[in-house]
């Protein structure tokens, strides 16, 4: 993963989904506060803020009130095109967490910026004997979609590391937003996995 150095007051990408780290995103700009923000990552080779919104709307003018998740992903821009004037494709990649330590702000352009705090990266942690149907299940579907010409996941793939194996089937498991973000939020990488395990098990993705 790329090391992080996020850029103080960090600006932030308000969306309706949860970047987990080793993500990746891809996203269509063309709001102008968020036009500008790419062109500053790129320009300053520093990363942006991905937060999910817990009440309000991801584009234009707000009509209500807008709340922020506490904790998001910064995300590196990996490669932007311009797919028309005004309107730019961008490829990112999650990398570390962070903690939102003091009320955001908007900018003149109605960018949200905010001081934060990053989360230490998981520690590398094995998977446990009782987590191999869930790391199996995993690589199998890697394998099935692999097959149709889809590359789901940045590689290298980390089918040894708790923390990643999680992180993957918390981007493909159909679970509410908010269950996503408190996934997020987990520090402890093998209690994460330990209930995506407990998800799969409920669901009959994997038996035992």
């Amino acid at each position: 993963m790329k090391a992080s150095t996020p850029p103080d007051p960090l600006p932030l990408f308000a969306l309706r989904t949860v970047l987990f780290p080793g993500a990746l995103l891809s996203l269509r700009v063309f709001e102008a506060r968020y036009v500008d923000l790419v062109t500053e990552c790129l320009r300053s080779r520093q990363p942006f803020g991905v937060i999910c919104l817990r009440q309000g709307a991801e584009a234009g003018p707000t009509k209500g009130p807008l709340t922020l998740e506490e904790v998001g992903t910064l995300a590196h821009i990996d490669e932007v095109d311009a797919e028309q004037a005004g309107i730019l494709r961008v490829r990112c990649t999650g990398a570390n967490r962070f903690r939102i330590a003091q009320p955001p702000t908007q900018r003149d352009n109605g960018l949200w910026v905010a001081k934060v705090e990053l989360v230490p990266a998981d520690p590398l942690r094995l998977p446990g004997p009782a987590m191999l149907q869930t790391v199996t299940a995993l690589a199998e579907a890697i394998r099935k979609l692999q097959e149709r010409q889809s590359e789901p996941f940045a590689t290298p793939y980390r089918l040894n590391d708790a923390g990643w194996v999680a992180n993957r089937w918390c981007e493909l498991l159909p679970v509410s937003l908010a269950a996503r973000q408190k996934l997020l939020e987990l520090e402890d990488p093998v209690i994460r996995l330990s209930l995506v395990d407990g998800f799969l098990r409920d669901k009959k993705v994997i038996f035992g």
